[in-house]
C-alpha cells in the first residue's frame, strides 16, 4: 500500500493576542453564556501581518530544514484561505517567490470556508498518491485572518458578531505533504465526505461576514455525523468509539466541538453523560489546546487540531487519530491517519506553545484602536504603508526573524523580515 502523509508541519499564530474573557467582560457579554465557548485567547492581525506573513512565518522553518535537492523537490505550493486579496492573482505566488522554492511548481489557490484547508491535505495526498512525479512534495498553507472593521467614533460591535469576535482568530499551518510522513500519516481511502448547499454562514462582500449561527451549528453537527457515516461504510469494522485513540475536530470554539462529540457518543457509541465527559477529555481535549489560544483560523483550524493533538497527546506507542473538518456552505470531511513518537518529537521542535507564549498581550484600549485601523487593510488596497510604529511591542514580541507586510504599492504587496 503506498504511503503518504504529512513530513513536516508548523503552526504560526501571530505576534499579537487578546485575552478573550476580558474582552468579553469589556463589551459586556453575558459571562455564563460566553463561557460555553471554551475560549482563552484569540491570535490578533496586525496592520503589518497578513494571510502571506502568517503562510510563510510557519511554512520558514520546514524549508529551512530541506536539503536544496529536498526542496527543488516541492513542486505544488497552494494556499487555502478565505481571506484571499485578490480575485484573480493567487497568493501562493508571494508565498512560493518568498521561501525561494524552485519555479518548476504549481502554483494555486483554494477557496471553501472552512474546509479548504482540507482540501488542500488531500489534493496533495492524491498527487503523492498519483507518483506522476515520485518523490515530488506539496507545501500546503492553510491561512486566515479576521479583522474585525469598525468605523472610527461609531458603534463598536453589533449583536450581529458580539460572540463571534472572541472566537475569531488569526493563524496559518503549513505542511509539506510526501511519501515520508514523519509527522501523521494518512489512512489511504478512509475517508468519508459529505456536502449540500446551504447559506449557514457567508461573504457576501470581500470584507463582511453574514450567517445564521443556529443553522450554521445544526450544519456542522449534521456534516459530523453523516461524513463519518460514509467513512463507516468505507473502512470495514470502523466504531467511533474504539477506532480512534484522539478526535481531532474544526474548532470554531471548544463548546461547539463539545457538542458535535456529545451528539456522536449518543448516536453512535450510546454513551451516557459521564462516559461522554471523560471521553472528551481523554481523546479531544488534547486537540483543542492550542485551539483554545489561538481561535477559529477557519481554513487551518483542522490543521491546527490535529497539530494540537500530536503536540499533546501521549505517542510511546502509535495512535490514531480521527479527523473532521467542515466548511460552511457546505463541505465536511471525516478521515484518520496515524502519528507516532517520532512525529510529537519532530512537531515539538517547532515550538508552537512557546511561541504562543511570547505573543504580545494586548490592552483593551489597543484593542480599540486596532479596530479602526482595520479599514485601512480592506480588500482592494491598492496603496498603503504599514505603520511598524503602530504597537512597535507586539512586532517585537517574537524576537527570531518575522515576516512582515512593508507596503502595498499598486496593489503588489512587499515584505520584509525583522529581527
Amino acid at each position: 500500500m503506498s504511503i503518504v502523509g504529512i513530513e513536516a508541519m508548523n503552526v504560526f499564530a501571530g505576534t499579537a493576542c487578546l485575552d478573550v474573557t476580558k474582552l468579553a467582560q469589556h463589551r459586556g457579554l453575558d459571562m455564563s453564556r460566553f463561557e460555553n465557548l471554551l475560549m482563552k485567547q484569540k491570535t490578533v492581525a496586525m496592520p503589518y501581518e497578513d494571510p502571506v506573513t502568517f503562510a510563510v512565518n510557519a511554512a520558514k522553518p520546514l524549508i529551512d530544514a530541506l536539503t536544496p535537492e529536498e526542496k527543488d523537490r516541492i513542486e505544488m505550493v497552494i494556499t487555502c484561505t478565505e481571506s484571499a486579496f485578490d480575485f484573480g492573482k493567487s497568493m501562493s505566488t508571494y508565498c512560493h517567490d518568498l521561501l525561494g522554492l524552485n519555479r518548476n511548481c504549481r502554483l494555486f489557490e483554494l477557496k471553501n470556508a472552512c474546509y479548504s484547508g482540507v482540501a488542500g491535505l488531500q489534493m496533495a495526498v492524491n498527487f503523492v498518491l498519483s507518483q506522476t512525479s515520485p518523490g515530488g512534495k506539496v507545501l500546503v498553507l492553510a491561512t486566515d485572518v479576521s479583522r474585525f472593521m469598525v468605523e472610527e467614533g461609531g458603534e463598536a460591535l453589533s449583536a450581529d458578531w458580539s460572540f463571534a469576535e472572541p472566537s475569531g482568530g488569526s493563524g496559518a499551518v503549513a505542511m509539506l505533504i510526501s511519501d515520508r510522513p514523519h509527522v501523521f500519516q494518512i489512512d489511504v481511502g478512509a475517508n468519508g465526505y459529505y456536502g449540500y448547499e446551504v447559506m449557514d454562514t457567508c461573504r457576501p462582500s470581500p470584507d463582511t461576514d453574514a450567517g445564521d449561527t443556529d443553522l450554521s451549528l445544526l450544519s456542522y453537527l449534521n456534516c459530523c455525523e453523516n461524513a463519518y457515516l460514509e467513512y463507516q461504510k468505507r473502512v470495514t469494522g470502523a466504531d467511533f468509539g474504539a477506532t480512534f485513540d484522539y478526535l481531532s475536530y474544526h474548532t470554531p470554539f471548544g463548546g461547539m466541538v463539545k457538542g458535535a462529540h456529545r451528539n456522536m457518543m449518543r448516536k453512535l457509541v450510546k454513551a451516557k453523560p459521564a462516559d461522554i465527559e471523560n471521553d472528551f477529555q481523554r481523546r479531544v481535549t488534547p486537540g483543542l489546546i492550542h485551539c483554545q489560544r489561538v481561535g477559529n483560523i477557519m481554513g487551518a483550524t483542522a490543521a491546527l487540531s490535529l497539530a494540537s493533538t500530536i503536540d499533546h497527546g501521549d505517542f510511546v506507542v502509535p495512535q490514531r487519530i480521527g479527523v473532521f473538518s467542515y466548511g460552511s456552505g457546505c463541505c465536511s470531511e471525516f478521515f484518520s491517519g496515524m502519528a507516532r513518537q517520532e512525529g510529537q518529537q519532530r512537531l515539538r521542535e517547532m515550538k508552537i506553545g512557546e511561541r504562543l507564549d511570547k505573543r504580545y498581550e494586548l490592552s483593551m484600549e489597543q484593542y480599540d484602536r486596532l479596530l479602526e485601523r482595520s479599514r485601512e487593510m480592506k480588500f482592494g488596497t491598492r496603496n498603503l504603508q504599514a505603520d511598524a510604529e503602530f504597537i512597535p511591542q507586539a512586532r517585537a514580541a517574537l524576537g527570531a526573524p518575522t515576516l512582515f507586510l512593508k507596503q502595498i504599492k499598486e496593489f503588489h504587496r512587499e515584505y520584509e523580515w525583522v529581527s
